[in-house]
């Protein structure tokens, strides 16, 4: 009888010893092994075997497939964390910790430095402020950082800790804090743009309003209840134009440029199609960027130098 030949491996080197007659791992061919990998069956050994659900598979297979899985993102493209509400978080603690340096310890001093203040050429004494030129225009973001009364930094700031974490969750923090600061910037250089010629304001509301544009933005596209934003909004414009508290200054300004830029925003940022997101998101922002400098310089042609 003749005997069997010896059969040839199909992939890797022939094993050698106590495993002779099995084909040798594809990445150690002096290791005899009889497990293939379950995806492109090249025969792996124990040091290269990765636990699948159903066998094992070798280390090419698994760091394709992980390369080709999708990355997990929050709702609108944003990355998952932990705290869904850190930047909330810390735009409070830095409102609050300027409204206690402005009202307590650096008083007057940084209230006059760092308000939105703007005196145009047709006044004596101007141009001054924002409308002097672009060394100013640093007002323009830490006027939305300052406040000087108490009921003002409380309201905006419960306002901020019940749109903000919502919004971020939603958004992922990078792209809320581009919402957050462009509707800021919106907010002021649109009240320079209207007031230039004799203006002051402070305060967080341009970007508030534009947080509660955003929720309502989000509420339309997951077809969520609308009531509840809608009506703080109506509430905070009747405030807004009628101004019927006593000493109660009001820039609607303010409040109406944040409103529309960071609604338009959201739909940029809510909108943007799936295979798209990225580049939509980007155009969306810079977009928005270039209006608030847009209107800046507008601005600087009706009042500055």
């Amino acid at each position: 009888m003749v005997p069997d030949e010896p059969r040839t491996p199909t992939d890797g080197a022939r094993g050698s010893g106590p495993g002779d007659g099995l084909p040798g791992c594809y990445r150690h061919p002096e290791t005899a092994t009889g497990v293939s990998c379950t995806r492109c069956e090249r025969p792996i050994c124990p040091r290269c075997m990765v636990a699948a659900s159903v066998g094992f598979q070798c280390p090419e297979c698994v760091s394709g497939g992980n390369a080709r899985a999708r990355r997990a993102t929050t709702r609108y493209g944003g990355a998952p964390v932990s705290d869904d509400a850190l930047v909330t978080k810390i735009l409070i603690g830095i409102n609050v910790l300027v409204f206690v340096l402005a009202a307590y310890v650096l008083a007057p001093r940084l209230g006059q430095v760092w308000a939105l203040y703007s005196v145009g050429r047709s006044v004596v004494g101007g141009p001054d402020g924002v409308a002097d030129g672009a060394d100013q225009w640093y007002r323009l973001l830490t006027g939305t950082f300052l406040h000087l009364q108490w009921w003002h930094i409380g309201m905006n700031m419960l306002a901020l800790a019940w749109f903000g974490p919502g919004l971020e969750a939603a958004l992922g923090r990078l792209r809320y804090l581009a919402l957050y600061l462009l509707s800021g910037l919106a907010g002021s250089a649109f009240a320079f743009l209207v007031a230039g010629d004799k203006l002051i304001s402070v305060g967080a509301s341009g970007a508030i309003f534009g947080l509660i544009g955003a929720t309502v933005v989000m509420q339309v596209r997951d077809k969520g209840p609308l009531g509840p934003v809608l009506a703080v909004l109506i509430f905070n414009l009747i405030v807004t134009f009628s101004q019927t508290r006593s000493g109660l200054h009001i820039d609607w300004r303010a409040h109406l440029g944040g409103l529309v830029v960071g609604a338009l925003v959201a739909v940029g940022l809510m909108y943007a199609p799936r295979e798209r997101r990225g580049l939509v998101q980007v155009l969306a922002v810079a977009g928005a960027a270039l209006v608030v400098l847009g209107m800046v310089l507008i601005g600087m042609a009706r009042y500055g130098a």
